[in-house]
């Protein structure tokens, strides 16, 4: 059985060790932690590593945030991967920093990158693990805040943070997304 993981994030240095690319951060730790390896594919970075005797593909979408729908979309088709099978990986700026969410469907949120695939999927029912990186900044202050580069006391939490984000994602994977909210939300 295949599943397909996107982290969803910006490619390019300048945004590696942003507030934004937590998902590509989620989807490397899971890489690193079975020896996968990313290679640059059509419309992204993938990898794809085995867990429990599924296929896991991860993938960090190369179309930039606001288009990621795109990636997702030719990913599930080039593996024919049903939507019940696919994890959007995210940051989110209405939860406080280090808390998780698990949805099987949901509005964006004002997220451009959630708000692309819910436009491509013509569907607002899609699982996406939802990453806070709380909402510590001022008035119209929200996108240097989200492409802003983590704090000292947010990487001291961090390394924690994607642990917790991978477990989700193998909950997921292994007793399916009802089960897997129940924990970790």
């Amino acid at each position: 059985m295949k599943f397909l993981i996107i982290g969803l994030g910006n490619p390019g240095a300048e945004y590696e060790d942003t507030r934004h690319n937590v998902g590509f951060r989620v989807v490397d730790t899971i890489a690193d932690a079975y020896g996968g390896e990313f290679s640059t594919e059509r419309h992204g970075s993938v990898s794809t590593v085995r867990f429990k005797g599924k296929t896991l593909i991860l993938l960090k979408p190369s179309t930039f945030m606001n288009l990621s729908g795109k990636a997702v979309r030719y990913w599930m088709d080039s593996e024919n991967i049903p939507v019940e099978r696919i994890l959007v990986v995210t940051d989110d700026l209405n939860l406080d920093y280090e808390k998780l969410r698990l949805r099987g469907k949901g509005s964006d949120g004002g997220h451009n990158g959630l708000k692309d695939i819910q436009s491509v999927l013509n569907s607002t029912v899609y699982p996406r693990l939802r990453v806070g990186i709380g909402a510590e900044f001022g008035r119209g202050q929200q996108i240097d805040f989200v492409l802003g580069k983590w704090t000292e006391k947010e990487l001291l939490a961090l390394q924690e943070v994607l642990v917790k984000s991978q477990k989700a994602v193998e909950s997921f994977c292994a007793i399916g997304l009802s089960r897997s909210m129940n924990s970790v939300n």
